[in-house]
Protein backbone atom coordinates (compact mmCIF):
# COMPACT_ATOMS: atom_id res chain seq x y z
CA UNK A 1 0.00 0.00 0.00
CA UNK A 2 2.68 2.18 0.65
CA UNK A 3 4.17 1.55 -2.52
CA UNK A 4 0.96 2.23 -4.61
CA UNK A 5 0.08 5.22 -1.91
CA UNK A 6 3.97 6.61 -2.99
CA UNK A 7 3.18 5.42 -6.77
CA UNK A 8 0.31 7.65 -6.41
CA UNK A 9 1.56 9.94 -4.98
CA UNK A 10 3.87 10.92 -7.29
CA UNK A 11 1.71 10.16 -10.47
CA UNK A 12 -0.39 12.86 -8.99
CA UNK A 13 2.81 15.13 -8.75
CA UNK A 14 3.94 14.46 -12.42
CA UNK A 15 0.45 15.25 -13.18
CA UNK A 16 0.41 18.58 -11.03
CA UNK A 17 3.66 19.59 -12.81
CA UNK A 18 2.08 18.78 -15.95
CA UNK A 19 -0.67 21.01 -15.96
CA UNK A 20 1.19 24.42 -16.77
CA UNK A 21 2.58 23.29 -20.04
CA UNK A 22 -1.18 21.78 -21.08
CA UNK A 23 -2.85 25.33 -20.54
CA UNK A 24 -0.63 26.88 -22.22
CA UNK A 25 -0.49 24.40 -25.37
CA UNK A 26 -4.21 24.96 -25.44
CA UNK A 27 -4.16 28.84 -25.11
CA UNK A 28 -1.38 28.61 -27.72
CA UNK A 29 -3.53 26.77 -30.29
CA UNK A 30 -6.44 29.18 -29.20
CA UNK A 31 -4.52 32.12 -30.57
CA UNK A 32 -3.37 30.43 -33.48
CA UNK A 33 -6.65 29.50 -34.60
CA UNK A 34 -8.28 32.73 -33.98
CA UNK A 35 -5.62 34.75 -35.86
CA UNK A 36 -5.73 32.35 -38.78
CA UNK A 37 -9.84 32.99 -38.53
CA UNK A 38 -9.03 37.01 -38.83
CA UNK A 39 -7.24 36.02 -42.00
CA UNK A 40 -9.30 33.65 -43.73
CA UNK A 41 -12.40 36.75 -42.85
CA UNK A 42 -9.89 39.60 -44.38
CA UNK A 43 -9.40 37.08 -47.67
CA UNK A 44 -13.23 37.11 -48.03
CA UNK A 45 -14.12 33.65 -46.80
CA UNK A 46 -17.54 32.78 -46.98
CA UNK A 47 -19.56 33.70 -44.19
CA UNK A 48 -22.37 31.74 -42.47
CA UNK A 49 -24.66 32.52 -45.26
CA UNK A 50 -22.13 30.93 -47.78
CA UNK A 51 -21.18 34.56 -48.94
CA UNK A 52 -17.74 36.04 -49.35
CA UNK A 53 -17.68 39.23 -46.62
CA UNK A 54 -16.55 41.97 -49.90
CA UNK A 55 -19.38 40.55 -51.95
CA UNK A 56 -23.05 40.93 -52.60
CA UNK A 57 -25.49 39.24 -54.60
CA UNK A 58 -27.05 41.37 -57.20
CA UNK A 59 -31.00 41.12 -57.73
CA UNK A 60 -30.49 38.85 -60.36
CA UNK A 61 -28.89 36.22 -57.75
CA UNK A 62 -25.46 36.79 -59.10
CA UNK A 63 -22.58 37.68 -56.75
CA UNK A 64 -20.85 40.96 -57.27
CA UNK A 65 -17.76 42.47 -55.50
CA UNK A 66 -17.88 45.51 -53.59
CA UNK A 67 -15.65 48.10 -54.48
CA UNK A 68 -14.17 49.82 -51.11
CA UNK A 69 -13.79 53.98 -50.99
CA UNK A 70 -10.65 54.66 -50.75
CA UNK A 71 -9.12 58.79 -50.61
CA UNK A 72 -7.16 60.03 -53.25
CA UNK A 73 -5.53 63.52 -53.76
CA UNK A 74 -7.61 64.61 -56.81
CA UNK A 75 -6.50 67.21 -59.43
CA UNK A 76 -7.44 67.92 -62.33
CA UNK A 77 -7.24 71.31 -65.12
CA UNK A 78 -10.20 72.75 -62.94
CA UNK A 79 -7.88 72.55 -59.31
CA UNK A 80 -5.06 73.56 -60.99
CA UNK A 81 -6.67 77.29 -61.91
CA UNK A 82 -7.97 77.63 -58.57
CA UNK A 83 -4.50 77.16 -57.34
CA UNK A 84 -2.90 79.57 -59.72
CA UNK A 85 -5.53 82.09 -59.60
CA UNK A 86 -7.85 81.97 -56.45
CA UNK A 87 -5.60 84.19 -54.50
CA UNK A 88 -5.49 87.05 -56.83
CA UNK A 89 -9.34 87.49 -56.27
CA UNK A 90 -9.86 89.53 -53.94
CA UNK A 91 -13.24 90.86 -51.96
CA UNK A 92 -14.34 95.20 -52.29
CA UNK A 93 -16.33 96.22 -49.40
CA UNK A 94 -17.97 99.85 -50.27
CA UNK A 95 -18.42 101.88 -47.45
CA UNK A 96 -20.33 105.24 -47.73
CA UNK A 97 -21.34 107.74 -45.46
CA UNK A 98 -24.72 107.52 -43.45
CA UNK A 99 -26.77 108.70 -40.45
CA UNK A 100 -27.28 106.39 -37.84
CA UNK A 101 -29.19 108.07 -34.51
CA UNK A 102 -28.06 111.77 -36.03
CA UNK A 103 -24.60 110.64 -36.43
CA UNK A 104 -22.82 110.50 -39.72
CA UNK A 105 -20.96 106.74 -39.86
CA UNK A 106 -19.24 105.27 -42.12
CA UNK A 107 -21.37 101.62 -43.01
CA UNK A 108 -20.88 98.60 -45.27
CA UNK A 109 -23.02 99.37 -48.37
CA UNK A 110 -22.12 97.08 -50.12
CA UNK A 111 -19.38 93.99 -51.00
CA UNK A 112 -17.59 92.59 -54.62
CA UNK A 113 -14.29 91.47 -55.96
CA UNK A 114 -11.43 92.32 -57.87
CA UNK A 115 -8.75 90.45 -59.77
CA UNK A 116 -4.91 91.73 -58.75
CA UNK A 117 -3.40 92.34 -62.44
CA UNK A 118 -0.30 94.01 -61.10
CA UNK A 119 2.60 94.62 -58.52
CA UNK A 120 4.82 97.35 -59.03
CA UNK A 121 7.25 99.30 -56.31
CA UNK A 122 5.47 98.06 -53.40
CA UNK A 123 1.62 98.80 -54.44
CA UNK A 124 -0.43 96.46 -55.70
CA UNK A 125 -3.41 97.07 -58.20
CA UNK A 126 -6.54 95.37 -58.46
CA UNK A 127 -9.63 96.10 -61.74
CA UNK A 128 -12.91 95.35 -60.47
CA UNK A 129 -16.23 96.76 -61.15
CA UNK A 130 -17.15 100.83 -61.71
CA UNK A 131 -20.66 99.77 -59.46
CA UNK A 132 -18.92 97.93 -57.46
CA UNK A 133 -17.10 101.49 -55.94
CA UNK A 134 -19.69 104.14 -56.96
CA UNK A 135 -20.33 106.66 -54.43
CA UNK A 136 -18.11 104.68 -51.84
CA UNK A 137 -16.54 107.13 -48.73
CA UNK A 138 -13.90 104.51 -48.59
CA UNK A 139 -12.73 100.65 -50.36
CA UNK A 140 -11.66 97.94 -48.03
CA UNK A 141 -10.05 94.56 -49.62
CA UNK A 142 -9.86 91.69 -47.97
CA UNK A 143 -7.50 89.09 -49.20
CA UNK A 144 -7.68 85.26 -49.60
CA UNK A 145 -6.51 85.19 -45.63
CA UNK A 146 -8.75 87.57 -44.50
CA UNK A 147 -6.38 90.57 -44.52
CA UNK A 148 -7.89 93.36 -44.73
CA UNK A 149 -6.41 96.69 -46.52
CA UNK A 150 -7.52 100.12 -47.14
CA UNK A 151 -7.31 100.97 -50.47
CA UNK A 152 -7.57 104.19 -52.45
CA UNK A 153 -9.52 104.60 -56.21
CA UNK A 154 -7.02 104.97 -58.94
CA UNK A 155 -10.15 105.77 -61.67
CA UNK A 156 -13.20 104.56 -62.77
CA UNK A 157 -15.02 104.48 -66.58
CA UNK A 158 -19.11 103.73 -66.34
CA UNK A 159 -19.00 103.35 -70.14
CA UNK A 160 -16.85 100.16 -69.91
CA UNK A 161 -18.10 99.06 -66.12
CA UNK A 162 -14.29 99.04 -64.89
CA UNK A 163 -12.47 100.44 -62.15
CA UNK A 164 -9.01 99.79 -61.06
CA UNK A 165 -7.86 100.38 -56.68
CA UNK A 166 -4.55 100.55 -55.16
CA UNK A 167 -3.48 98.85 -52.12
CA UNK A 168 -0.29 98.11 -50.31
CA UNK A 169 1.09 95.41 -51.85
CA UNK A 170 3.28 93.98 -48.99
CA UNK A 171 0.95 91.10 -47.79
CA UNK A 172 -0.60 90.75 -51.00
CA UNK A 173 0.46 86.74 -52.42
CA UNK A 174 -0.11 87.11 -56.41
CA UNK A 175 -0.91 88.33 -59.31
CA UNK A 176 -3.51 87.16 -61.91
CA UNK A 177 -2.10 87.07 -66.01
CA UNK A 178 -4.21 88.40 -68.39
CA UNK A 179 -5.07 86.36 -71.43
CA UNK A 180 -6.88 86.97 -74.43
CA UNK A 181 -10.67 86.69 -74.84
CA UNK A 182 -10.50 87.17 -79.51
CA UNK A 183 -9.76 83.51 -79.86
CA UNK A 184 -12.03 82.02 -77.30
CA UNK A 185 -15.06 79.38 -78.78
CA UNK A 186 -18.13 78.41 -78.23
CA UNK A 187 -18.31 75.99 -76.08
CA UNK A 188 -14.95 76.29 -73.98
CA UNK A 189 -14.77 75.47 -70.66
CA UNK A 190 -14.09 78.73 -68.12
CA UNK A 191 -13.94 78.85 -64.35
CA UNK A 192 -15.65 81.99 -62.38
CA UNK A 193 -14.12 82.86 -58.76
CA UNK A 194 -15.59 85.45 -56.83
CA UNK A 195 -17.33 86.33 -53.90
CA UNK A 196 -21.03 85.95 -54.43
CA UNK A 197 -23.72 87.44 -51.57
CA UNK A 198 -20.80 88.68 -49.24
CA UNK A 199 -17.81 88.07 -48.12
CA UNK A 200 -18.88 84.60 -46.03
CA UNK A 201 -18.44 82.92 -49.64
CA UNK A 202 -15.29 84.44 -50.50
CA UNK A 203 -13.01 82.53 -53.36
CA UNK A 204 -16.22 80.68 -54.62
CA UNK A 205 -15.06 78.78 -57.40
CA UNK A 206 -17.92 77.44 -60.17
CA UNK A 207 -17.33 76.00 -63.40
CA UNK A 208 -18.80 76.82 -66.91
CA UNK A 209 -18.63 77.44 -70.39
CA UNK A 210 -18.48 80.20 -73.18
CA UNK A 211 -22.25 80.58 -73.64
CA UNK A 212 -21.73 83.32 -76.63
CA UNK A 213 -19.49 85.58 -77.67
CA UNK A 214 -20.15 89.93 -79.00
CA UNK A 215 -23.36 89.83 -77.05
CA UNK A 216 -24.88 93.43 -76.77
CA UNK A 217 -26.62 94.63 -73.88
CA UNK A 218 -28.40 97.57 -73.31
CA UNK A 219 -26.94 99.81 -70.14
CA UNK A 220 -28.93 102.79 -68.94
CA UNK A 221 -25.66 104.95 -66.88
CA UNK A 222 -27.87 108.10 -65.68
CA UNK A 223 -30.83 105.91 -65.15
CA UNK A 224 -32.95 108.36 -66.71
CA UNK A 225 -34.88 105.27 -68.44
CA UNK A 226 -32.86 106.12 -71.98
CA UNK A 227 -30.27 103.69 -73.26
CA UNK A 228 -27.02 105.41 -73.05
CA UNK A 229 -24.41 102.62 -74.16
CA UNK A 230 -24.21 99.23 -75.78
CA UNK A 231 -22.34 96.69 -73.65
CA UNK A 232 -20.49 93.74 -75.53
CA UNK A 233 -20.09 90.99 -73.17
CA UNK A 234 -19.07 87.65 -73.30
CA UNK A 235 -21.84 85.14 -72.21
CA UNK A 236 -21.01 81.79 -69.94
CA UNK A 237 -23.30 79.84 -67.80
CA UNK A 238 -20.72 79.77 -64.99
CA UNK A 239 -23.04 81.19 -61.57
CA UNK A 240 -22.46 84.60 -61.69
CA UNK A 241 -24.33 86.14 -58.58
CA UNK A 242 -24.47 89.60 -57.04
CA UNK A 243 -20.82 90.03 -55.16
CA UNK A 244 -19.30 88.45 -58.08
CA UNK A 245 -18.87 91.36 -59.94
CA UNK A 246 -15.43 92.29 -60.91
CA UNK A 247 -14.20 88.88 -60.10
CA UNK A 248 -12.39 86.95 -62.74
CA UNK A 249 -13.37 84.74 -65.72
CA UNK A 250 -10.43 82.03 -66.49
CA UNK A 251 -9.45 79.79 -68.99
CA UNK A 252 -7.88 76.64 -68.47
CA UNK A 253 -4.48 77.62 -68.96
CA UNK A 254 -5.26 79.89 -66.09
CA UNK A 255 -5.27 83.06 -67.39
CA UNK A 256 -7.98 85.92 -67.12
CA UNK A 257 -10.15 86.45 -70.13
CA UNK A 258 -13.16 88.78 -68.54
CA UNK A 259 -14.00 90.43 -66.17
CA UNK A 260 -17.45 89.40 -64.61
CA UNK A 261 -19.99 92.04 -64.67
CA UNK A 262 -23.84 91.11 -64.30
CA UNK A 263 -26.53 88.29 -64.77
CA UNK A 264 -29.88 88.41 -66.48
CA UNK A 265 -32.09 87.65 -63.41
CA UNK A 266 -35.17 86.79 -64.60
CA UNK A 267 -37.75 84.77 -63.11
CA UNK A 268 -37.47 82.29 -66.57
CA UNK A 269 -33.87 83.11 -67.35
CA UNK A 270 -31.23 80.65 -65.89
CA UNK A 271 -27.37 80.44 -66.20
CA UNK A 272 -26.80 83.97 -68.35
CA UNK A 273 -23.43 85.33 -66.86
CA UNK A 274 -21.75 88.75 -68.78
CA UNK A 275 -18.40 89.46 -68.06
CA UNK A 276 -16.39 92.02 -69.99
CA UNK A 277 -13.53 90.93 -72.88
CA UNK A 278 -10.52 91.14 -71.39
CA UNK A 279 -9.08 92.37 -74.55
CA UNK A 280 -11.52 95.40 -74.14
CA UNK A 281 -10.76 95.98 -70.78
CA UNK A 282 -6.75 96.05 -70.52
CA UNK A 283 -7.15 99.60 -72.25
CA UNK A 284 -9.23 101.14 -69.97
CA UNK A 285 -7.19 99.33 -67.33
CA UNK A 286 -4.17 101.39 -68.57
CA UNK A 287 -5.88 104.71 -68.98
CA UNK A 288 -7.53 104.42 -64.84
CA UNK A 289 -4.12 103.57 -63.49
CA UNK A 290 -2.52 106.33 -65.64
CA UNK A 291 -4.77 109.23 -65.63
CA UNK A 292 -7.76 107.83 -63.84
CA UNK A 293 -10.06 108.55 -66.54
CA UNK A 294 -10.25 107.29 -70.07
CA UNK A 295 -8.82 109.15 -72.62
CA UNK A 296 -11.49 109.77 -75.50
CA UNK A 297 -12.75 112.15 -77.90
CA UNK A 298 -14.74 114.69 -77.38
CA UNK A 299 -17.40 116.38 -79.66
CA UNK A 300 -18.61 118.85 -76.85
CA UNK A 301 -22.25 118.37 -78.16
CA UNK A 302 -25.69 117.39 -76.29
CA UNK A 303 -27.70 114.32 -78.44
CA UNK A 304 -30.99 113.21 -78.56
CA UNK A 305 -32.08 109.76 -80.79
CA UNK A 306 -34.53 111.51 -83.53
CA UNK A 307 -36.31 107.97 -83.37
CA UNK A 308 -37.20 109.45 -80.13
CA UNK A 309 -38.58 112.94 -80.77
CA UNK A 310 -41.98 113.50 -82.18
CA UNK A 311 -43.20 113.50 -85.71
CA UNK A 312 -44.04 117.23 -85.32
CA UNK A 313 -40.42 118.27 -84.15
CA UNK A 314 -38.63 115.85 -86.77
CA UNK A 315 -40.74 117.98 -89.53
CA UNK A 316 -41.06 121.39 -87.88
CA UNK A 317 -37.92 121.80 -85.49
CA UNK A 318 -35.05 119.72 -87.16
CA UNK A 319 -36.78 120.22 -90.71
CA UNK A 320 -35.77 117.10 -91.87
CA UNK A 321 -37.24 115.66 -95.11
CA UNK A 322 -39.58 112.92 -94.86
CA UNK A 323 -37.39 110.16 -95.88
CA UNK A 324 -35.16 110.70 -92.92
CA UNK A 325 -36.32 108.67 -89.82
CA UNK A 326 -32.97 108.26 -88.11
CA UNK A 327 -30.08 109.82 -87.15
CA UNK A 328 -28.88 111.84 -83.73
CA UNK A 329 -29.98 115.37 -83.22
CA UNK A 330 -27.61 117.95 -81.72
CA UNK A 331 -29.49 119.56 -79.00
CA UNK A 332 -26.76 121.97 -77.95
CA UNK A 333 -23.58 122.60 -78.54
CA UNK A 334 -20.65 124.27 -76.13
CA UNK A 335 -18.56 126.96 -77.26
CA UNK A 336 -14.85 126.55 -77.88
CA UNK A 337 -15.62 122.57 -78.81
CA UNK A 338 -14.53 120.65 -81.66
CA UNK A 339 -18.29 120.52 -82.78
CA UNK A 340 -18.34 124.78 -82.65
CA UNK A 341 -14.99 124.70 -84.85
CA UNK A 342 -16.30 122.52 -87.18
CA UNK A 343 -19.06 124.46 -87.71
CA UNK A 344 -22.16 122.13 -86.01
CA UNK A 345 -25.15 123.85 -84.67
CA UNK A 346 -28.29 123.23 -82.28
CA UNK A 347 -30.61 121.27 -84.36
CA UNK A 348 -28.48 119.81 -86.87
CA UNK A 349 -28.98 116.22 -87.90
CA UNK A 350 -26.03 113.81 -87.69
CA UNK A 351 -26.45 110.57 -90.28
CA UNK A 352 -22.99 109.21 -91.04
CA UNK A 353 -19.57 109.31 -89.16
CA UNK A 354 -17.01 108.93 -92.07
CA UNK A 355 -19.56 107.50 -94.68
CA UNK A 356 -20.50 104.80 -91.91
CA UNK A 357 -24.74 105.75 -91.05
CA UNK A 358 -25.56 106.32 -87.72
CA UNK A 359 -29.11 105.35 -86.17
CA UNK A 360 -29.11 106.71 -82.53
CA UNK A 361 -27.04 108.31 -79.94
CA UNK A 362 -25.54 104.68 -78.85
CA UNK A 363 -24.56 104.14 -82.53
CA UNK A 364 -22.72 107.36 -82.48
CA UNK A 365 -20.62 106.74 -79.29
CA UNK A 366 -20.12 103.65 -80.06
CA UNK A 367 -18.47 104.70 -83.08
CA UNK A 368 -16.64 107.28 -81.90
CA UNK A 369 -15.27 105.46 -78.46
CA UNK A 370 -14.14 102.31 -79.97
CA UNK A 371 -13.12 103.69 -83.40
CA UNK A 372 -11.83 106.90 -83.37
CA UNK A 373 -8.69 108.36 -81.19
CA UNK A 374 -7.66 111.48 -79.51
CA UNK A 375 -5.82 114.08 -82.74
CA UNK A 376 -7.80 111.89 -85.48
CA UNK A 377 -10.33 113.04 -87.83
CA UNK A 378 -13.54 113.13 -88.05
CA UNK A 379 -16.19 113.26 -91.24
CA UNK A 380 -19.73 114.30 -89.88
CA UNK A 381 -22.13 114.01 -92.11
CA UNK A 382 -25.71 116.27 -91.55
CA UNK A 383 -28.60 117.72 -92.14
CA UNK A 384 -29.33 121.48 -91.57
CA UNK A 385 -32.70 122.93 -92.76
CA UNK A 386 -33.44 119.86 -94.88
CA UNK A 387 -30.27 120.10 -96.47
CA UNK A 388 -27.52 117.34 -96.35
CA UNK A 389 -23.85 118.99 -95.31
CA UNK A 390 -20.74 117.45 -94.68
CA UNK A 391 -18.09 118.79 -92.47
CA UNK A 392 -14.74 117.63 -90.60
CA UNK A 393 -14.29 117.39 -86.90
CA UNK A 394 -10.61 118.15 -85.01
CA UNK A 395 -11.01 115.55 -82.10
CA UNK A 396 -8.03 116.72 -80.21
CA UNK A 397 -9.78 118.35 -77.08
CA UNK A 398 -9.02 115.83 -74.58
CA UNK A 399 -12.62 115.70 -72.56
CA UNK A 400 -16.14 113.43 -72.09
CA UNK A 401 -19.04 113.84 -74.27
Amino acid sequence: MGYYDDHMHESSNKKRKGRPGGYFLSTLAGVIVGALLVFFMLQGYPNSNGQNQNEKVNGLGKTEKVQQQVSVNVTSAVTGVVEKVGAAVVGITNIQQSKFWGNQENREAGTGSGVVYKKENGKAYIVTNNHVIENATELEVTLVDGTKLPAMLKGSDPWMDLAVVEVDGTNVPTVADFGTSSTLKPGEPVVAIGNPLGLQFSGSVTQGIISGLERTIEVDINEDGQVDWNAEVIQTDAAINPGNSGGALINMQGQVIGINSMKIAESAVEGIGLSIPIDSAIPIIHDLEQFGEVKRPFMGVSLASVEEISQYHQQNTLKLPTDVTSGVAITGVQSNSPATKAGLEEFDVIVALDGKKVTDVVDLRKYLYNEKKIGDKLDVTYYRNGEQLKTTMDLSVEQQM
